[in-house]
């Protein structure tokens, strides 16, 4: 349906118009606006469901890989492996067994995202001090109120880090779940794909939300990293 709109559209640019020159047509984009609104959020949608669901299951595993040490290897190389899988080949293997929709669309992204989080987390609770894990130790603090108490807060820089990374990479990936039907803007980009201002809208749209999530992720980091800003 969005391809037949699409050639409908493109014969309707015929002619002298900025349109049919395939230019950056200002007017055009300012009448066609609310074609982008729901992709958009559905864009967002897709991303943030993804990256929260995967820093829940990789913050869980990477705790428990960091209590059982020979659990490191095994996550970290099961979760390499399904980053290295072709997104559009996982949406694809995936719509036989939950079909089209945003289910295939989520399993996928979330797949991508544990590799980033998992081993932040692995190696920002790793490069906690010795000194403060000793500290801590001889104030009579259990492990459970060590690890929450110090291990996690001195971890927090690296565990922001790979959270930044993965909601920037998921914003990217998202561009192609519409191969399993789940929509956003990557739909809109190859409805229209020869005509310069969709590319450039919708396209824009997805690089100002990896932007937007960037700084929110960053100023989260500041609000729960007093130390950090005093320190400088």
């Amino acid at each position: 349906m969005q391809s037949l709109l699409a050639q409908i559209q493109f014969q309707e640019r015929r002619g002298e118009t900025c349109e049919a020159k395939n230019g950056f047509c200002p007017d055009w984009i300012a009448d066609n606006w609310d074609r982008y609104v729901d992709p958009f959020w559905q864009h967002v949608f897709l991303t943030v469901t993804a990256v929260a669901i995967g820093f829940v299951v990789a913050f869980a595993l990477a705790l428990l890989a960091h209590r059982k040490r020979w659990l490191i290897p095994p996550l970290s190389g099961g979760a390499q492996v399904l980053y290295g899988i072709p997104s559009v080949a996982l949406f694809l293997l995936l719509l036989p067994l939950t079909g089209r929709g945003n289910t295939t669309a989520l399993i996928a992204l979330v797949s991508y995202t544990l590799i980033f989080i998992f081993v932040n987390v692995t190696v920002g609770l790793d490069g906690v001090p010795d000194d403060s894990v000793d500290a801590a130790r001889g104030m009579g603090l259990t492990e459970r109120q060590l690890l929450w108490r110090v291990e996690v807060p001195l971890a927090l820089p690296e565990i922001f880090a790979g959270l930044r990374i993965a909601a920037t990479t998921t914003v990217g990936l998202a561009a192609l779940a519409f191969f399993a039907g789940a929509g956003g803007l990557g739909e809109e980009i190859y409805a229209d794909i020869g005509f310069k201002s969709n590319v450039a809208v919708a396209g824009g749209l997805a690089i100002l939300l990896a932007v937007v999530l960037d700084l929110l992720i960053l100023g989260a980091q500041r609000v729960m990293t007093p130390w950090q800003r005093a320190a400088r």
